[in-house]
C-alpha cells in the first residue's frame, strides 16, 4: 500500500501528492519521500539536494526560480508549518501549456506536496506567518544555471491570493517574459 495518492494536474507532469498519515493519541507519522512509491507520481531521479526555507511574513513572495538545462531539476515541495500558495509555470518549449501556471495551497494541515517536473519555474506566496517549506531536488544547485522570471509579470498573470509583501531584491529584479523567450528545450 502506497503512502501517497498522486493526482495529475492540468499541466502535464505536474502532480499533487497527498500524504497518508498514520495517527493515534500520540500524534502522527507521515512519509515525506519514498523514491519507489513516488515513481508512480513521476519522480524519476535520486534526491541530489534537500532545502528548507522559512518565510516570516504572510504575503511575502519567493520566485519564480528554475535551473537551465542540462541542470534542470525536478522538485518535490512540502509545507511543514503554516501555509503557502505554491505556483508552477510551464516553461517547456513546444508544450501545449507553455507559460501556463497552476497553483496549489500547501499547508502543514492538508499534508499535500507538489511534484514539479523539469522545465517549470517555481515560486510561492506565504499565506501565514512563519511558513516553512522542505524541497527535495533531483539535481544540485548550479549557480551558472540559475534563472528566474518576474513573478508579477502581466503576461503570466498569476493570481496571487494576498497583496504582495516582502520580496528579495534578486527576485524583484528578475526579468519578465519577453516576446523572444522560447522556453526550455526539454520535451
Amino acid at each position: 500500500m502506497s503512502r501517497f495518492t498522486c493526482t495529475p494536474l492540468p499541466l502535464a507532469g505536474l502532480t499533487r501528492v497527498q500524504r497518508q498519515s498514520l495517527a493515534d493519541a500520540r500524534g502522527f507519522f507521515e512519509r515525506l519521500f519514498c523514491a519507489e512509491e513516488l515513481a508512480a507520481c513521476g519522480w524519476s531521479g535520486p534526491i541530489a539536494q534537500i532545502n528548507h526555507s522559512l518565510t516570516r511574513q504572510a504575503g511575502s513572495l519567493r520566485g519564480l526560480h528554475y535551473q537551465q538545462p542540462p541542470h534542470a531539476e525536478m522538485k518535490l515541495v512540502t509545507c511543514l508549518r503554516g501555509a503557502v500558495w505554491d505556483v508552477a509555470v510551464d516553461l517547456r518549449a513546444g508544450s501545449p501549456t507553455f507559460l501556463h501556471w497552476h497553483a496549489e495551497e500547501l499547508s502543514a494541515d492538508n499534508a499535500r506536496a507538489l511534484l514539479i517536473p523539469q522545465g517549470f519555474a517555481h515560486g510561492f506566496q506565504a499565506l501565514t506567518p512563519d511558513a516553512e517549506l522542505l524541497y527535495c531536488h533531483s539535481h544540485p544547485y548550479k549557480p551558472q544555471a540559475e534563472a528566474g522570471l518576474q513573478a508579477l509579470d502581466a503576461r503570466l498573470a498569476i493570481a496571487w491570493p494576498l497583496p504582495v509583501g516582502e520580496r528579495s531584491p534578486r527576485d524583484a529584479a528578475l526579468p519578465g517574459v519577453d516576446a523572444g523567450f522560447a522556453g526550455l528545450g526539454l520535451l
